[in-house]
C-alpha cells in the first residue's frame, strides 16, 4: 500500500542546471535551479523556473536570453553556491574561481569548466505561481570534447551530471546503465 505524502515538489531526479545571465550592468550572473527540464522537441526547447525574487529573474526578463551550463560532480560545491549566493551583492565567478564565457549565440554568459552548455533565446514566459518559467528555445549545444561518446554526442559517464533530490536536499551523481531506451521493452 502506498502512503500519501501530500501536495509536494517530490519527482525524481531534478536535474542541476545553472542558469547564465548578465545584468543591466552586463555583469555576469549565474544561479542554479533545479525546477527545469526539456518541454519541446521541435523547436528543441528547454524550460526553467525562477522565483521574481532572484536576479537572475529580472535579468532574463531584459535581455530575453539565458544559458543552462550542466555542471559535472567535480563542480557539486560551486553549483550548490551558485543556489545559494546572490548576484546582486556578490560575483559568483570571482568567488568561486570559474570563468564567464560570453555566448556566441544569445545575450547570455555560461561557465567555461562545465561540460555541457544550452544557449538559449527566450521564447514564452508563463506565469505558474511562486515560479515563471521561462521557455527557451535551445539555439546551440556546446559540449567540450573530452565528454564526447563515440557518436560525437555528451557521454552521461563523462558528463557526470548531478540530479537533486528536493525533499532531502541532497545532490547524487548518476547510476548504472540499465539498458537502452525504445529496447529494454521490446521484450516484454
Amino acid at each position: 500500500m502506498k502512503k500519501s505524502l501530500g501536495a509536494k515538489t517530490m519527482i525524481y531526479p531534478t536535474p542541476v542546471f545553472v542558469v547564465g545571465t548578465y545584468d543591466d550592468a552586463g555583469k555576469p550572473n549565474v544561479m542554479t535551479a533545479a525546477w527545469a527540464g526539456i518541454c519541446c522537441s521541435v523547436p528543441p526547447c528547454v524550460a526553467v523556473s525562477l522565483r521574481k525574487a532572484t536576479y537572475s529573474y529580472g535579468n532574463i526578463v531584459a535581455r530575453k536570453a539565458f544559458t543552462i551550463s550542466i555542471p559535472s560532480q567535480a563542480h557539486a560545491r560551486e553549483a550548490d553556491y551558485f543556489g545559494m549566493a546572490s548576484g546582486k551583492t556578490q560575483d559568483k565567478f570571482a568567488k568561486s574561481k570559474l570563468t564567464p564565457v560570453k555566448s556566441e549565440l544569445v545575450d547570455a554568459p555560461y561557465v567555461k569548466e562545465f561540460p555541457v552548455v544550452l544557449e538559449c533565446r527566450l521564447l514564452h514566459t508563463v506565469e505558474i505561481g511562486l515560479h515563471t518559467q521561462f521557455i527557451g528555445e535551445i539555439l546551440d549545444v556546446k559540449a567540450d570534447e573530452s565528454v564526447l561518446g563515440p557518436d560525437g554526442f555528451p557521454d552521461i559517464l563523462k558528463v557526470k551530471p548531478m540530479v537533486f533530490v528536493p525533499e532531502s536536499a541532497t545532490y547524487h551523481g548518476i547510476g548504472q546503465l540499465l539498458g537502452r531506451a525504445f529496447s529494454i521493452g521490446k521484450k516484454i
